[in-house]
């Protein structure tokens, strides 16, 4: 198919300038409007957090097992070239994509099923929601990116764990601030091409680091799948990307055919059974639950008992307690003239630890690194 009834299928049925929207206007330059919101977000503290944020596996010492970072770069890359095979706009969906799980926990999505547990008395955590929280406001002090709107469409509604054969847009306007559920479609096709390339980024990775870790073995794969797909990360992102640009330009929709997209779920139903629910996994998952509960309960006790005041956070002797402070006076503001209260303050602070953070925190709990130290110079003076 031609370049010119290729972009006659895929057009997006939403008005430019309602998609090159921003919160507040701002001067554009060269970049243009969605590269320039890939800058930012590369630039943002919570994408630079994502290098220590687990994917699946909390393996912080294996430099080979995926991270979530790495993750966000293999669904923009999969969804660029899938865009340029479509002539659609791969500035958008690099933008998407790199901006897609900014508000996803630490621990991955174990964490973010049991920040669900903790604060579903608020009305539950979803990351695709949290993440433009992060983008809209938690970035720089309250006053966040100010991305487009078709990024901040295509970041609340990637949700990469519902596996549709096919998609196309909701071409409407929509009041993303009101969304809080996994209910709606992205408003371009570039948003589209995200959600699916989410999946293909995933789905052969996940397998690929299993195996590493032992898990799993190559030949407790589904036969028909390994077949179809192939048998390694990158032919099976290979097979799927050619599968979905074929499909998407003969039929005008984006999708698989329904030979590929069999193989695709019974692939996933495997790693939902012999990897996202193996029982070794299910033993660090108790742990990190531990981890944040304790963190989320002393955090609230901490504000309950010291509000606004920054000199009694000190009285904890820990660095945990510090921060924590050093983060509500630089919030101060935001909670109070934007978000209405303090309720969602613990919860914004647990969600954007890493890995590595939240078990840190967990130490200076127990035992301050500032007593640690304490220790080590008396045990050093009592020494001969």
């Amino acid at each position: 198919m031609d370049q010119k009834n290729m972009s006659k299928i895929f057009q997006n049925e939403i008005s430019h300038e309602i998609l090159i929207r921003r919160t507040y206007p701002r001067d554009e330059d060269m970049r243009g409007y969605y590269f320039r919101d890939t800058t930012a977000i590369i630039h943002s503290y919570p994408f630079r957090r994502l290098k220590n944020k687990t994917q699946v596996f909390f393996t912080p010492k294996n430099d080979h097992i995926c991270t979530r970072i790495e993750h966000v770069m293999h669904v923009a890359t999969i969804a660029a070239t899938i865009c340029k095979a479509l002539n659609l706009n791969a500035d958008l969906a690099w933008a998407i994509s790199l901006g897609h799980d900014l508000g996803h926990t630490p621990f991955g999505h174990v964490g973010e099923e049991i920040i669900n547990d903790l604060v579903k008395y608020k009305g539950g955590f979803i990351h695709e929601v949290y993440s433009l929280r992060v983008v809209d406001h938690l970035v720089n002090y309250g006053k966040g990116l100010n991305l487009t709107y078709a990024v901040r469409d295509g970041i609340i509604n990637h949700c990469g764990e519902k596996f549709e054969r096919i998609m196309a847009p909701d071409f409407s306007e929509k009041d993303l601030s009101s969304i809080n559920k996994r209910n709606r479609f992205p408003s371009t096709w570039e948003g589209v091409v995200v959600r699916m390339s989410d999946k293909i980024a995933y789905l052969g990775r996940d397998i690929e680091d299993a195996i590493h870790l032992k898990l799993v073995k190559q030949d407790e794969i589904p036969k028909r799948p390994l077949k179809l797909l192939g048998r390694t990360n990158s032919e099976i992102i290979d097979t799927l990307v050619k599968d979905l640009t074929d499909y998407s330009l003969q039929n005008g929709v984006i999708g698989f055919s329904e030979k590929i997209y069999t193989s695709v779920l019974e692939l996933k139903d495997f790693n939902y059974s012999h990897i996202y629910s193996n029982k070794l996994l299910a033993n660090y998952h108790a742990y990190f639950r531990r981890i944040l509960s304790l963190l989320f309960e002393y955090l609230e006790n901490l504000f309950q008992n010291y509000g606004l005041d920054a000199e009694k956070y000190s009285r904890e002797n820990n660095l945990l307690s510090a921060r924590f402070a050093d983060f509500i006076m630089k919030m101060k503001s935001f909670y109070e003239n934007t978000d209405g209260g303090y309720n969602n303050l613990v919860l914004d602070y647990i969600a954007g630890m890493t890995d590595d953070f939240a078990i840190d925190s967990i130490e200076e709990i127990m035992i301050p690194r500032r007593f640690a130290f304490e220790f080590e110079d008396l045990l050093m003076k009592k020494l001969p």
